[in-house]
């Protein structure tokens, strides 16, 4: 079985490439299942992030084109239109690139923790589907155990940031002060729970949580003290936001460059900052162009957060070595199911011959043969025909100059 990763991220595409290969939760099950609709791709897990899209494969061959021409396909895309966006890892780099995403070494904020829950939500799905088997499965559960590690034995995990940290602090720069502002929270996810807690350590009291389920904007509106509302009726409520930050799983935009351009009105041109992390976006790029509108998506975030790596630099060199470790463990695990279809007919080809001899000995002790006698020749003739084969192939091996194939042999026998 070989493994395959191919995918594209923050770094190899801008934000609208990458939402064109976005997977919605809802839509990923049946991905999965068309994708190992073909033929040679055994397993398969979709990681699909605002970040990064990525497939990992178990193929029969291997064949990047068979996955690529499956995910142009699919999306209906333009052949060759991304053709500078993704990358592939084969095998052992398909490993490595695993547990260095599990671990926040691939991510925009150089050891965000958030990717590990994502990537565990992908496995799950991927489970349920029923697309996964004994290579992902084992790539999985060993990229959480790796990340694990990581966090535990380096300090990649301290002074800890997200995308959600991030775009808060982006957020006090535009306003000296955000206790006094009133921040919409576009939707209800991890993300959105992530931004409201760093709202309130900053002492935001006014906080209105809008969801299309408005049980889940109500959850979170009665953990954070806030208020929650319905998608519909964010324009009636829109003019009240000085902050709006968005993340959800919708197709569509959710907020329109008219929608906002009414609100501003309605505020006398009072600024309004924007924080759109949902991938697709959630707001129109057109509102960008209207004045007192500070918006920006997940891409604006990289200069916020440049700042945050060279204090974890050192930690992620740390990480780097167990990974390296790790990977090397993988791999022997994975080269030694290679060796299991010729033990599995050893073994089955070792028990014809005993089961064989067995029933002649049994025979002859029906005749009424010496049980010693028969036990004595039944070990003499399984040791016999046992050692038949190899003692042929070592004789050769003696006269062609072979030493390494008799090598060999000592070291399987012990000899």
């Amino acid at each position: 079985m070989h493994l395959l990763a191919v995918g594209l991220n923050h770094e190899t595409a801008p934000i609208e490439m990458r939402e064109k290969v976005a997977f919605g939760s809802e839509s990923i099950q049946g991905a999965l299942s068309d994708l190992t609709g073909n033929a040679g791709i055994a397993e398969a897990a979709i990681l699909s992030t605002c970040n990064r899209t990525e497939i990992y494969c178990g193929q029969e061959n291997p064949d990047q084109k068979q996955v690529l021409n499956w995910l142009v396909d699919h999306n209906r895309l333009t052949r060759g239109e991304f053709d500078r966006c993704l990358y592939f890892h084969p095998n052992e780099a398909a490993v490595k690139h695993a547990f260095r995403v599990a671990s926040g070494l691939d991510s925009m904020i150089l050891g965000e923790p958030q990717i590990l829950g994502q990537m565990k939500e992908a496995f799950e799905k991927a489970s349920y589907a029923g697309t996964t088997g004994k290579i992902l499965n084992r790539l999985f559960q060993h990229s959480f155990r790796v990340a694990k590690q990581v966090r535990t034995d380096t300090a990649i995990g301290e002074n800890a940031v997200s995308v959600a940290y991030a775009g808060v602090n982006l957020a006090k720069r535009v306003f000296t002060s955000l206790a006094e502002q009133t921040v919409l929270l576009v939707g209800a996810g991890e993300t959105i729970e992530l931004v409201a807690r760093h709202l309130r350590q900053n002492a935001v009291k006014a906080i209105i949580v809008a969801n299309r389920s408005v049980d889940k904007a109500r959850a979170l509106a009665r953990e954070m003290g806030s208020e929650a509302i319905t998608l519909g009726q964010i324009p009636a409520r829109l003019h009240q936001a000085d902050i709006i930050v968005t993340s959800t799983a919708s197709a569509l935009p959710i907020l329109g460059k008219g929608a906002i351009e009414a609100a501003l009105k309605r505020r006398k041109h009072n600024p309004v900052f924007i924080l759109d992390l949902a991938v697709p976006r959630d707001v129109e790029p057109e509102v960008r162009q209207l004045r007192d509108v500070y918006l920006y998506t997940v891409d604006d975030l990289k200069s916020v957060v440049d700042g945050n790596r060279a204090m974890r630099v050192q930690a992620a060199e740390q990480a780097e070595n167990i990974i390296n470790l790790q990977v090397v463990k993988f791999m022997r695990w994975k080269r030694s199911l290679e060796a299991v279809p010729a033990i599995r007919t050893l073994r089955e080809s070792l028990n014809e011959l005993g089961q064989l001899e067995l029933e002649n000995a049994l025979k002859r002790l029906e005749r009424g043969a010496d049980p010693a006698v028969v036990l004595e020749q039944f070990a003499r003739d399984l040791t016999n025909k046992v050692a038949h084969q190899p003692s042929q192939v070592l004789r050769q091996a003696e006269i062609e100059g072979n030493t390494g194939l008799v090598s060999a042999a000592r070291k399987l026998f012990g000899l």
